[in-house]
């Protein structure tokens, strides 16, 4: 299987930026899920005090999502492609949303931080190095601080793994070829298919030192395909509304 990575797949995202949104906005429930998987986060009071980190923001529909659930909170939000954060600037903004071009390697020594709680959506299959991504997570979270993770991780079923294969040649390849992006497109399949299963990215989570680790499905058709994946920082619990 041919994947991008770092700075060659932080190009396929510059180039396909022009028509992310686009793309995206076919697959039913997108912005749905992602707000739902925002939500799961629990924060009380609109998350008033909080800083929160959105990590591979993209060109921001997850930002969006976040800012929708905790909407009083203060937003960081970062990703490795300037073409992606280009489009994400371009939309309205209150002033407690920020964007940084950064790495998720880079974040641990850029200064940020710390954080009361992590989104991270479509992340953590497209790194290098998921543990050390997850260990800088860790490192950048208040103790007790909380972690959600938005991603495509397959349940492990034959039959989930053979729905994203159609899809992905029925559908997502052939429209990223007529835009012009086969290869981001066709590293997307690859990478779902490459990535832990549910129940193994949930085990990974553990092992980093991440605590009351949880998954939860998507509704849909992608249910089996994305999964919400909830997760501390050690720590005292505080109060949470469970969103499922």
């Amino acid at each position: 299987m041919s994947l991008l990575r770092d700075h060659d797949l932080a190009r396929a995202f510059d180039h396909a930026s022009r028509t992310y949104d686009s793309l995206t906005s076919l697959n039913p429930g997108y912005h749905t899920d992602l707000l739902r998987s925002a939500r799961r986060l629990g924060l009380p009071d609109g998350g008033a005090g909080l800083h929160l980190l959105d990590i591979g923001c993209g060109t921001g529909a997850s930002t969006r999502a976040l800012l929708r659930a905790a909407p009083r909170a203060r937003i960081t939000a970062v990703d490795a492609s300037a073409g992606m954060l280009r489009r994400a600037l371009a939309k309205p903004w209150p002033a407690r949303v920020r964007f940084l071009h950064l790495t998720a390697e880079e974040l641990a020594t850029a200064g940020e931080g710390p954080f009361d709680a992590v989104f991270a959506a479509y992340l953590f299959r497209n790194v290098t190095d998921p543990d050390a991504v997850l260990r800088s997570v860790r490192s950048l979270l208040r103790p007790g601080g909380r972690l959600t993770a938005h991603e495509y991780s397959l349940s492990g079923s034959r039959v989930h793994r053979a729905l994203w294969t159609a899809v992905c040649h029925g559908l997502v390849i052939p429209a990223g070829t007529l835009l012009g992006d086969r290869a981001l497109y066709r590293h997307l399949w690859h990478s779902v298919l490459a990535f832990d299963t549910a129940p193994a990215f949930a085990a990974r989570l553990g092992r980093t030192g991440l605590t009351s680790v949880r998954v939860a499905p998507v509704a849909g058709w992608q249910t089996g395909i994305v999964h919400t994946f909830l997760a501390r920082n050690g720590g005292t619990p505080t109060a949470r509304k469970d969103e499922q």
